[in-house]
C-alpha cells in the first residue's frame, strides 16, 4: 500500500513540475510574444522592442532553460522518491 502511495505522490509531483513548465512556456511564447507585446513594446533590447525580442529569440532561450530546469528538477525528484536510474 505504501508503494502505491509513493507512486501516486511521485506522479503528482511530476505533474506539478510539468504544469509549471507549461504555464511558463505559454506565458513566454503566447503571452509576451503576442498578447502583451503592445504593453512591452517601449522597452528596448538589442535594438528592437522587448515584445519582438520575446517572439524571435527570448522564447527560444526560455524554452532551452526550461528543458534544463525540468531535467534537473526531475533528477532531484527521482532521487527523493528513490527511482533514479
Amino acid at each position: 500500500m505504501s508503494d502505491r502511495k509513493s507512486s501516486s505522490a511521485y506522479w503528482q509531483a511530476n505533474l506539478r513540475i510539468i504544469w509549471i513548465c507549461l504555464i511558463i512556456w505559454a506565458l513566454v511564447s503566447f503571452g509576451f510574444g503576442i498578447l502583451l507585446r503592445p504593453l512591452i513594446a517601449g522597452i528596448k533590447v538589442g535594438g528592437s522592442d522587448l515584445g519582438f525580442w520575446f517572439a524571435q529569440q527570448g522564447s527560444i532561450l526560455i524554452f532551452i532553460v526550461l528543458i534544463f530546469v525540468y531535467a534537473a528538477r526531475m533528477n532531484g525528484l527521482d532521487r527523493e522518491y528513490d527511482v533514479e536510474e
